[in-house]
């Protein structure tokens, strides 16, 4: 099977057939029928529909049963142990189903939670918007542009709720610190640089040689936009948000160093994408070094901010280190150096910095979907709604595709 055909555009049914070894499971999806809108009084709970439980969709129902006025209704996966945990999970037996449209075909439904592998997020998001049901998707909300486009198109005509797993915009410290840079804080911000390096070689274990490309569709092409879009698509979201737009270039690259086991998804990515005015995005991961962890680096004209998981620290910038006058001397007078020319006046350079002290009372997951089921009684739209789901969904698959082809790619912007 040519796998260019695959990222082009091979239908949704061959293609979850590969993943999940079976054509009887998934199909192309029949037009659903949209169910009502239903009315939310404060006391009601609000029932979830759960497409695809793996690792993270467990992580995103630990959070909900820790959100007020929520209920696990319905759960969907086409690999049946994931159905045991999540009862275990949740304390019951909640009703499974291998077949998404049979859990979409529900009448007890209020919304829909999509955590599978992103190759399957706007098949499934736009089913569920057409069907009348608001709906929480992971990142990315499509894995080719014209998965984007079309997820956006659903969200607008249907006019639907969607939010996108872009946990990052609701961390109370992250939100604080864009906020400040966005009024000025380090005067003009030019540049984001994201690291996102771990010792991870990203692979799990599988009972069955058979289950391979399922439980480790992470590590090819067919199924997995790689580090770009795993982890890189968070950090290009708060470049987009500090910016306020979203890129317009993307180049880079992508190898296999370490893991030479198989895989036909890079072990490291490397990109630079370009923004209006000459600004930067750069991102680096890595899988067999942990050293930068993941942290983000916004420069400005007259500071620069360092964001963590756990926190975030601005710095103010010092004078410049080389005036001209210094160049002048240098010309005229000579010093004498070691293998550095005047290492004491260059480092360290950024001083003790700022703290940013805001409460963190609660996991950014967990406050997400609070706010996504605060959206939905008050029929609102989130925060990190279907266009920020957008421009950072589209310059993963872009450029995904031409970093695999060794060239820049120019990125679609989202229209009005």
């Amino acid at each position: 099977m040519n796998r260019r055909r695959l990222l082009q555009g091979l239908s949704f049914s061959m293609l979850a057939a590969k993943l999940s070894g079976t054509s009887s499971l998934y199909g192309q999806a029949a037009e659903p029928q949209p169910q009502p809108a239903r009315t939310f009084s404060p006391n009601d709970r609000i029932q979830v529909g759960f497409i695809g439980p793996g690792s993270r969709g467990q992580e995103l129902i630990r959070q909900l049963l820790r959100t007020p006025g929520v209920e696990i209704a319905a759960q969907c996966d086409v690999y049946e142990p994931r159905f045991a945990e999540v009862n275990e999970l949740v304390g019951k037996n909640v009703p499974a189903h291998k077949d998404y449209r049979e859990l979409l075909d529900r009448k007890d439904l209020d919304v829909i939670y999509i955590a599978t592998p992103p190759v399957f997020h706007a098949s499934y998001s736009i089913a569920a918007m057409k069907g009348g049901r608001p709906v929480y998707c992971e990142k990315t909300i499509g894995f080719t542009p014209e998965d984007c486009t079309n997820v956006v198109e659903a969200a607008r005509k249907t006019g639907q709720i969607f939010q996108v797993g872009h946990q990052m915009r609701y961390a109370s410290w992250i939100v604080e610190s864009v906020n400040r840079v966005r009024k000025g804080d380090i005067g003009e911000p030019t540049h984001v640089y994201g690291y996102w390096h771990r010792s991870d070689n990203w692979r799990r274990e599988v009972p069955n040689p058979s289950l391979e490309h399922l439980m480790n569709w992470r590590l090819y092409r067919e199924s997995s936009g790689g580090l770009l879009e795993e982890l890189g698509s968070h950090h290009i979201d708060i470049a987009n948000w500090v910016f306020g737009e979203q890129p317009q270039t993307l180049l880079g690259t992508s190898s296999i160093a370490v893991y030479h086991d198989g895989r036909t998804v890079g072990d490291n990515v490397q990109a630079v994408l370009g923004y209006s005015k000459g600004r930067r995005m750069f991102f680096s991961s890595l899988t067999d070094n942990g050293l930068m962890a993941d942290q983000v680096w916004v420069y400005g004209t007259e500071g620069s901010l360092q964001i963590t998981l756990a926190d975030a620290t601005f710095y103010k910038r010092t004078s410049k280190m080389i005036t001209e006058a210094s160049h002048s001397d240098v010309v005229q007078k000579g010093v004498e150096t070691g293998a550095s020319y005047n290492a004491d006046s260059a480092m360290p350079y950024r001083g003790p910095g700022h703290r940013v002290n805001m409460k963190r009372d609660e996991d950014p997951t967990l406050t997400a979907c609070k706010s996504f089921m605060e959206c939905v009684r008050n029929k609102q739209q989130p925060f990190a709604n279907v266009d920020v789901g957008f421009r950072s969904a589209i310059a993963c698959s872009v450029g995904r595709q031409a970093m695999y082809e060794g060239r820049e790619a120019k990125i679609p912007q989202l229209t009005a």
